[in-house]
């Protein structure tokens, strides 16, 4: 009996802890090459903030060299019009597919996160010019309480749209 018990109490967390992890993501066109975007967050991140100086107002390396797997970068950004901060590990980089995954380990987002896994990835655009830019995220509230991060998928999706603009500016 005590094993069926456990075994029930188990798979209750279990439910629990899986209707507190979530996804989300959203597709951005751009007029910009795929490269030139991936470059931004993978070759030279630091560049964001000039791109989008309203919502990123810093980007510096803390460990590790830009866009390599390991590496430690650290962000100073406006969020829902308060100044955050977010320390991130690079998890994966494939120029080939022009992706690029950030895992939060510092910062704003775990106050009200276990976890949070940021991918961002640009593909061309089929029969014309410009790309498509993908944002994946992966999260774990603390409880229920916590909404789900729209606000930050948001945030992305303006990020993105502002160093589109950058980098057609820089053509």
């Amino acid at each position: 009996m005590a094993t069926k018990m456990a075994g029930a109490a188990m798979n209750l967390a279990k439910r629990e802890s899986s209707s507190l992890c979530g996804k989300l993501e959203t597709d951005i066109e751009i007029k910009a090459s795929a490269g030139k975007f991936h470059h931004m967050f993978a070759g030279r991140p630091h560049h964001v903030s000039k791109a989008t100086p309203g919502k990123i107002q810093g980007c510096e390396l803390h460990e590790g060299d830009w866009g390599k797997v390991g590496s430690i970068v650290f962000w100073n950004y406006v969020h829902d019009g308060e100044a955050k901060v977010a320390k991130e590990r690079i998890e994966a980089v494939e120029p080939e597919k022009n992706l690029i995954t950030f895992r939060v380990i510092e910062g704003d987002l775990l106050k009200e996160y276990k976890s949070f896994v940021i991918t961002i990835q640009v593909t061309p655009k089929r029969g014309g010019p410009g790309s498509v830019v993908h944002w994946h995220v992966e999260y774990e509230k603390i409880d229920d309480k916590v909404a789900h991060p729209e606000t930050f998928l948001d945030f992305c999706v303006e990020v993105s749209k502002e160093i589109d603009e950058h980098l057609l500016n820089e053509e």
